[in-house]
């Protein structure tokens, strides 16, 4: 079959229909697409860098009413193992990452029914206090959706508290899948798609750098992975101008390990490689409004995402200095500064580390001062 004219209309950054773009993921040969991606990241980003970063998650709390069948981190409110991250464990997390060179935490947590925004108004708060220059990545729709309703507030009220305490930008989080069929059975208690998408747009209105996630490989289908990306897309095309919008899109296969989804259901996780490899590259063509693609080296591994660098991904993401989620589920790879930087240079690219705005900084130990 000749895909010619989808490849014509991609490489003029036209949005593609679900239609061309489910015949390409179904359908056109993997190195066409791995080419058409490539061509693809070179308009959106030239060159030969390939950006990273340092970061830290930090879990707020473990506790979380949304009990969604994917997690296997979360606990019930009223369980004997629940935490909240004290100020003291911040400041020794804060200074290891500063150690490290690093500038950011990645500050998520569950939907915990009693911290309400005075809570992480007065967190972020102390934080900046303490350490000025620390950039703070924090929640995601979800943690504001769940915030908007117990104040009964709006999202944009809560956004703007939240910035004025210190959030300096808002992670993708609790994407999953935008389709209201495959949240009903993931992650039931959870925003749904449209609260998802209208917090962003929340977010892009008061200029706040955001990033956009799939998690993919359970229950969905490949049209509902592209129906995914098109609402993306469409909610970054109605920002201003002057907002960065999504910086970022993030996809990274289900990690099934003893989940609920694999106990109950039987559902693991069946992407391998090339399939991967075609979702970043699908993600590339379907996404020319996201100037960044990310390849999730965390869940699938050094060799894998290398591969990605050719097909579409410009980021390698960050060293993730600690990270509790997809680890629970079974994500075991593990990478420091220099071993990240070494990665990015066999697969034949210059390492070039990043904030999150995606300015270029110098990698330097104890770079980062407070």
């Amino acid at each position: 079959m000749n895909y010619t004219d989808i490849y014509k209309k991609a490489l003029a950054l036209e949005f593609l229909t679900i239609e061309e773009g489910l015949l390409l993921y179904e359908q056109a040969p993997l190195n066409e697409l791995i080419t058409l991606a490539n061509q693809l990241r070179q308009i959106h980003n030239p060159g030969n860098i390939v950006t990273w970063q340092i970061d830290r998650n930090v879990n707020i709390t473990n506790a979380c009413i949304s009990q969604c069948k994917f997690c296997n981190f979360y606990k019930k409110p009223g369980d004997k193992d629940v935490y909240i991250t004290t100020i003291e464990e911040y400041k020794q997390k804060i200074e290891e990452l500063f150690k490290l060179g690093g500038e950011q935490l990645l500050l998520q947590g569950g939907l915990h029914p009693k911290l309400k925004l005075d809570f992480y108004t007065s967190l972020f708060s102390d934080l900046k206090k303490l350490y000025p220059n620390i950039k703070l990545h924090a929640l995601g729709p979800p943690e504001i959706a769940h915030l908007a309703r117990l104040e009964k507030k709006s999202y944009r009220d809560i956004l703007k508290a939240l910035i004025e305490s210190g959030l300096d930008s808002l992670p993708g989080a609790g994407a999953e899948i935008l389709c209201d069929r495959v949240r009903k059975s993931i992650s039931p208690a959870k925003a749904n798609t449209q609260q998802w998408l209208d917090v962003m747009r929340e977010a892009h209105k008061l200029n706040l750098v955001t990033s956009a996630t799939m998690m993919f490989g359970h229950v969905e289908t490949k049209k509902e992975r592209l129906e995914h990306m098109i609402v993306l897309r469409n909610v970054q095309s109605e920002k201003s101008e002057n907002s960065p919008g999504f910086l970022a899109f993030i996809s990274w296969p289900f990690q099934d390990e003893n989940t609920n989804l694999q106990r109950e259901l039987g559902i693991t996780n069946q992407v391998r490689a090339e399939e991967y490899i075609k979702t970043v590259a699908i993600s590339r063509i379907m996404l020319p409004n996201i100037q960044n693609i990310q390849a999730s080296w965390l869940t699938v591994g050094k060799d894998i995402a290398q591969i990605c660098l050719h097909a579409g991904a410009n980021d390698f993401g960050s060293i993730m200095i600690e990270e509790n989620v997809v680890s629970s589920a079974g994500a075991s790879f593990k990478f420091d500064a220099e071993g990240i930087q070494n990665a990015i240079r066999e697969a034949g690219f210059e390492p070039r580390l990043r904030n999150q705005k995606y300015e270029l900084l110098e990698y330097k130990l104890n770079s980062i001062k407070n």
